[in-house]
């Protein structure tokens, strides 16, 4: 099987000197992800990974960093290697990279990046299987197999499903490409969102001028959306679904029959999370 430590091996590059950084900020919902900043602004990418939590120092004590974002669909893009030097706390307040609040001097650790040429013809174009354990997203080169699904000749993204086939995670609508949003934006209907734990399900309607994409960033901002029964549960990173779109000239009175109807359908009342 070929993996990234095979690339790492024929670069000659020391696997127990290489850390894998795996980032997938869904922390603030409306502003970009990683995955967008490195397509869109890849400077904003190195201010965003030159920071890092106190805590993490001593998984990152290490002289190289391979980083990757997470794209829709749990898919990992290599998007270069880097040299890593612990410069000490933050010393000044700076603007977040990504929601462009302020980041508070002290607040974390700073680390002096620099791009490597090693490995730099796979950036963009290198995907490999991470694995199930997103929240791991600091191993070693020489304790992980990660292997690599794909390397495309050129960066592309991948072309929109298709509503009826769309499955997605809460966390995953930031880091989708800018024409999935599109579609998702404009397109109002009837959908489905899953809970993974206890496989209740939930029938909603979104009807406002944002589409799905609006309604899901209000379930991902809230944990709830609103709704009762959601909010007597823990917080879950819900799958969410397209049941049935309408069309623009679609009255509130039209969707509301739709929702009703897939409602009886699933019997989301009796079984599931609607109440109504």
């Amino acid at each position: 099987m070929l993996t990234f430590g095979t690339l790492l091996d024929l670069a000659n590059i020391d696997r127990a000197s290489v850390r894998l950084l795996r980032h997938q900020d869904n922390r603030y919902p409306g502003h970009a992800s990683p995955y967008a900043l490195w397509r869109d602004n890849r400077a904003r990418l190195d201010d965003y990974q030159a920071t890092q939590g106190f805590g993490e120092a001593a998984k990152l004590r290490a002289p190289l960093w391979a980083s990757f974002v997470g794209v829709a669909g749990k898919k990992t893009l290599f998007v270069g290697m880097y040299s890593a030097d612990l410069v000490g706390p933050l010393p000044e307040d700076r603007p977040h990279p990504i929601h462009g609040g302020a980041e508070p001097a002290g607040s974390c650790n700073l680390y002096r990046l620099q791009h490597r040429t090693e490995l730099a013809e796979y950036a963009g174009r290198l995907w490999i299987d991470w694995g199930d354990g997103f929240r791991a997203w600091i191993p070693r080169g020489d304790k992980v197999h990660k292997p690599i699904m794909e390397l495309t000749r050129t960066f592309g993204e991948p072309e929109f499903p298709g509503f009826s086939t769309l499955i997605l995670k809460l966390s995953e609508i930031e880091t989708l490409p800018p024409s999935w949003s599109a579609a998702l934006g404009s397109t109002r209907g009837i959908y489905l969102l899953t809970c993974p734990r206890t496989r209740e399900q939930y029938v909603g309607m979104a009807a406002g001028a944002a589409g799905f994409l609006g309604r899901w960033r209000d379930y991902f901002a809230t944990g709830h959306g609103g709704n009762v029964a959601l909010k007597s549960r823990d917080p879950s990173d819900y799958q969410v679904s397209i049941l049935e779109t309408v069309g623009s000239a679609a009255t509130i009175a039209d969707l509301l029959f739709l929702e009703g109807t897939w409602k009886d359908k699933l019997m989301s009342r009796e079984l599931g999370l609607n109440r109504n």
